[in-house]
C-alpha cells in the first residue's frame, strides 16, 4: 500500500542515495552537468574550483552507479568522454536548485563578506 497518499513517505528509499549525495562535490557536479547539458571532465574540473581529479572521478563514478549521470565514451584519438544527466539526474537537479539558492542567500545574509573567492562561484542557471 502506498502511504504517500496519507502524507507519509518511506525514508528507506534514501539509504543508497544519501551515501552518494552527502559527498562534498556531488550537488555541485550535478548542477554543473545539468546546466551544461553535456560536460567533459576537463570542463567540470575547471569549473569546480578546489576539486581534485581523483575526487571528481569518484563523484562521477558514484553518480553513474546511482543512475543519475550517463557516461558516453567516443572511440576517437584523443579519447573523448562526455557526461550528461539521466532523467533521474535531471529531476534531482530540479530538486536541489532551491537548496543551492537557499544556502547561497543564507550565507550572504549571515556574512558581511562572501566566503567564496571570485573563482569559486558556480553558475546555477
Amino acid at each position: 500500500m502506498d502511504s504517500s497518499s496519507n502524507g507519509e513517505l518511506c525514508l528507506c528509499a534514501l539509504d543508497g542515495v544519501m551515501e552518494v549525495l552527502s559527498r562534498k562535490w556531488v550537488l555541485f557536479t550535478i548542477n554543473s552537468i545539468g546546466r551544461r547539458g553535456v560536460a567533459r571532465f576537463k570542463d567540470l574540473y575547471r569549473e569546480l574550483k578546489g576539486i581534485s581529479p581523483s575526487t571528481l572521478t569518484a563523484v562521477l563514478r558514484g553518480l553513474e552507479a546511482q543512475g543519475l549521470v550517463s557516461r558516453q565514451q567516443y572511440a576517437e584519438i584523443p579519447p573523448r568522454v562526455e557526461y550528461s544527466l539521466t532523467k533521474d539526474g535531471e529531476a534531482l537537479r530540479r530538486a536541489i536548485l532551491p537548496l543551492l539558492i537557499w544556502a547561497s542567500e543564507r550565507d550572504t545574509r549571515q556574512n558581511s563578506r562572501p566566503r567564496c573567492e571570485p573563482g569559486q562561484y558556480v553558475r546555477v542557471v
